[in-house]
């Protein structure tokens, strides 16, 4: 069947098309790469010319494998860019173990040509490493934001669902990979030709980098009730010194018992149980995905006594923090 033909959008035609260079590291989100391509795919269709191209490269030069098992065949090796050239590296699982020394030190090499180079996904940690996100803002996808925060003292993460800060751009993953690349499309060629690819995408609602990646607490939790949500965002942002439920009830106004029945009517569970999860699960996401100590991990979530944390844990994932630890070198092992 024949292509439908489309109405193009009329563009001066540029110089020559702006190339990106895609780096595909191991076990990359597949996701972030396709809504990426595709959206530079569309603008050419769009504009009947060919404004965009890209490369797909990667260490070793051969193969690539996304997070779903998918092979991909790479153009070629880490080798030198063109400097009007737009590197993106795409992250995924295990960011840190894809970050090799190579990668390091080629995005280092090229950040001192001037590319312009971002991360997609957790890529976001590649550069950070590199150290070249070093007094700048940046994203990365929630699960990873934790760990990052306790790597990467020098680095201002926000919670946007792409942040550009010079010629360093990051995004939090998934279809944010859209929003950024309609941001590109909107700076180089116009807000009409972004449009008219955000319809060909059925991408109704363009986020800009003032958007967070997350949902807002009320739909998460699925009650709208203001004075629990400013609970639990409080909760949320003073996990390492945590507050106790009577100082938490008198700033918003309320007495204990009356927090606690607001927790068990929507929440169906007490306020300090619900505080105790949120701080399990930021000490698992430390323990899986960076190389603190246990103790550490357990002063970063509040815990003074490695006893009572491994205690907590246990009862919450039934194994040990140390176990967990294990557990996960091993599953990366394979």
């Amino acid at each position: 069947m024949a292509d439908i033909s489309v109405q193009t959008i009329a563009l001066d035609a540029p110089e020559k098309p702006r190339r990106f260079v895609f780096v595909l590291l191991d076990q990359f989100t597949l996701l972030c790469y396709a809504c990426a391509v595709e959206s530079l795919r569309i603008a050419n269709r769009m504009a009947g010319q060919p404004l965009y191209e890209w490369r797909v490269i990667g260490e070793g030069g051969e193969i690539a494998t996304c997070s779903a098992g998918t092979e991909f065949r790479l153009d070629g090796d880490l080798s030198e860019t063109n400097r009007d050239d737009t590197i993106v590296l795409c992250g995924g699982i295990d960011v840190a173990s894809a970050t090799t020394k190579g990668v390091l030190n080629w995005v280092r090499r090229e950040a001192r040509r001037g590319v312009s180079i971002g991360g997609l996904c957790t890529a976001g940690y590649s550069l950070a490493k590199a150290g070249l996100l070093d007094g700048k803002k940046a994203t990365i996808h929630w699960e990873n934001q934790d760990s990052f925060v306790e790597e990467f003292e020098e680095v201002t993460l926000t919670k946007s669902v792409f942040v550009t800060d010079g010629k360093f751009f990051t995004t939090a993953g998934g279809t944010a990979s859209i929003d950024l690349m309609l941001k590109f499309i909107a700076d180089d060629h116009g807000e009409e030709l972004a449009g008219a690819v955000a319809d060909q995408l059925i991408y109704t609602t363009i986020r800009t980098d003032q958007d967070t990646q997350r949902l807002s607490v009320p739909t998460r939790i699925g009650v709208r009730h203001p004075k629990l949500s400013s609970v639990i965002q409080m909760m949320e942002q003073n996990i390492e010194e945590p507050k106790s439920p009577s100082i938490l009830a008198r700033d918003v106004g309320m007495s204990t018992r009356q927090l606690e029945r607001l927790f068990r009517r929507y929440l169906n569970r007490s306020p300090k149980r619900y505080y105790m999860e949120l701080r399990l699960q930021k000490a698992r996401n430390l323990l899986m995905q960076t190389d603190m100590s246990v103790i550490n991990v357990a002063l970063a979530c509040g815990f003074t006594s490695p006893s009572h944390f491994s205690k907590c844990y246990r009862a919450q994932y039934n194994t040990t923090p140390y176990r967990e630890r294990g557990a996960q070198a091993a599953r990366l092992a394979i």
